[in-house]
């Protein structure tokens, strides 16, 4: 299971760096095409904010099981060390909430927009809502895994890559 775990993972971070390089690529030809031969390419502007958004929500999922989302913990694990764990806990379930948010509004977005095809590259715009409902689903399941494991194999998977 772990194995499964990591490899997943290291296929979520490998999607992510070739998205992107590629866009990267992309934008810094069109600006070549653009300046230096007065032309370019149409697409790469609908195409470059398409993989941005992907790379951006993928990078919520690994960021927060990482365990790497700006927290302030100080205060209450210096004043009320004992309900640490139930704050934890609690926190994960304002979370499970929020995703759940997120993920039935980039649902019902996904859905209305599957219709509307764009006319430069031909492609669907519900790809940018599906970002959300991967990243939700991805994010729900680190939020549920750490509230009823908080040491589980996510942890142990987010401790092992340091």
């Amino acid at each position: 299971m772990l194995r499964i775990a990591q490899w997943f993972w290291s296929i979520i971070d490998g999607l992510m760096a070739l998205l992107l390089s590629a866009m990267i690529v992309l934008v810094f030809i069109n600006v070549v095409l653009r300046y230096g031969f007065n032309s370019g390419i149409r697409q790469s502007v609908e195409l470059a904010r398409l993989w941005f958004v992907w790379v951006v929500m993928l990078g919520a999922a690994v960021t927060l099981r990482r365990g790497e989302h700006l927290a302030v913990t100080e205060v209450t694990e210096k004043l009320v060390h004992k309900l640490v764990p139930h704050l934890r806990r609690l926190c994960w379930i304002v979370v499970i909430v929020a995703v759940g948010m997120l993920f039935v509004g980039a649902f019902n977005q996904m859905m209305a927009n599957w219709s509307n095809i764009s006319q430069l590259t031909g492609l669907p715009s519900a790809l940018f809502y599906l970002a959300g409902v991967v990243s939700a689903v991805l994010m729900g399941a680190i939020a549920v895994v750490r509230l009823f494991d908080p040491m589980g194999i996510d942890a142990l998977l987010s401790e092992d890559e340091k």
